[in-house]
């Protein structure tokens, strides 16, 4: 290889398997979410919460992988190394979205789909290969995404912003000054948890109030929720890597995996009651600001071998893939949920679960097909790589 490409340094397997049980319960959280009357009703109540922590094992792996190479390597070739890890599975899912976006329309909450004419659709699938967001006034769904054709494509949006921000400024602060940041990040986490409208802005959320819900649109509210669910983890995440206080654990991996599993499963802390929300605000910010620290530094800190190392590596390689096709299989669970309400539960279940097995198996299938050998291919072309 050519000295521009830097190899990839030894991984985190325990963080790689860690990514991906967080975005099987996504998937899990996402087809409950079909079926779920309200916020406060949600099975795997807290699964959202799996954005904040991936943006945490985020932070702590680009400051692991990156802190120590600007010597041999410049900003550009920072950004063309994230652009080929990232981007083409944002085209599959993308393009996967958009094969799916007509199923969509007998939901009542698609009403734009079957209005929408076939070029606008072309013109925002263009737009959305692009990652920069959809504006409000081309919605072709009828929920303000930035990604109309795959919703859970925005938390991409932040992730770009971030890398952005640590190749342009904060990779040059110090221990102290990226402290300080994290601090301020905190307090508008704390700020968010609570229902504090600082702003004015989130008496528009009356749904997600004391959450973390939200950051997927260009609306005021949302881009104060977007920033401030990107800000504490991501940085957090960037000063472990940069501390360096890890916690060895046996058996790190399932521990961790269990402590995940139980935190997302919660249900709403406080009930259905509005007097009692803020009761969820204050375990959202505990989660965010103290456990997912937690977990991602015994993650780092803990060793794993043999068949554990196997399954590390597995959920490991298919996590992103998942977490960014498996949404536009939500969109037509939806529409077909609506339109066979009279179905017995059992038949809803095994649907459920047939989507959750396709949903890996697509996953699996684009990694294998079309991820691992277009990155190979782009890092050919763009560092000379051979």
């Amino acid at each position: 290889m050519t000295a521009n490409y830097l190899a990839s340094k030894p991984r985190y397997e325990i963080l790689d398997g860690l990514r991906g049980v967080a975005a099987m319960l996504v998937v899990a959280f996402h087809l409950f979410e079909t079926y779920s009357p309200g916020v406060p009703y949600q099975i795997i109540n807290h699964g959202y919460l799996a954005v904040d922590f991936f943006f945490v094992l985020s932070g702590f792996v680009i400051g692991y992988a990156y802190d120590d190479r600007w010597n041999r390597m410049t900003t550009w070739q920072f950004c063309k190394r994230r652009l080929i890890r990232l981007h083409p599975m944002l085209i599959m899912g993308t393009l996967i979205g958009l094969v799916f976006f007509y199923f969509g329309g007998d939901h009542p909450d698609f009403a734009r789909l079957n209005e929408t004419p076939v070029w606008l659709t072309v013109a925002v699938a263009l737009l959305c290969l692009t990652m920069f967001p959809t504006p409000p006034s081309l919605d072709i769904r009828g929920w303000g995404e930035m990604n109309p054709l795959n919703g859970a494509t925005w938390s991409l949006f932040w992730e770009y912003l971030a890398n952005i921000a640590y190749a342009l400024f904060i990779r040059r602060f110090s221990k102290l000054l990226l402290a300080v940041l994290v601090a301020c990040s905190a307090v508008l986490t704390v700020i968010l948890c609570l229902n504090i409208d600082v702003f004015g802005w989130l008496a528009a959320r009356n749904y997600a109030q004391y959450t973390v819900i939200g950051g997927w649109s260009l609306t005021p509210d949302q881009l104060q929720i977007g920033i401030t669910r990107l800000f504490y983890p991501f940085f957090c995440g960037l000063l472990l890597s940069r501390v360096g206080k890890l916690i060895n654990l046996r058996g790190g991996f399932w521990w961790c995996s269990l402590a995940i599993v139980v935190l997302f499963a919660m249900p709403r802390v406080g009930g259905d009651q509005p007097e009692n929300y803020w009761m969820n605000g204050l375990y959202e910010a505990f989660c965010i600001l103290l456990v997912f620290p937690l977990i991602v530094s015994i993650g780092a800190g803990s060793s794993t071998r043999g068949r554990t190392t196997a399954i590390n590596k597995f959920l490991g390689d298919i996590s992103y893939p998942l977490y960014v096709t498996h949404y536009p299989l939500i969109y037509w669970q939806m529409s077909w949920a609506t339109t066979h309400k009279d179905l017995p539960a059992a038949t809803h279940v095994f649907v459920a679960i047939c989507i959750f097995l396709l949903a890996v198996t697509l996953a699996y299938a684009s990694l294998q097909l079309y991820d691992e050998p277009v990155r190979e291919w782009l890092k050919q072309k763009l560092f000379g790589k051979k």
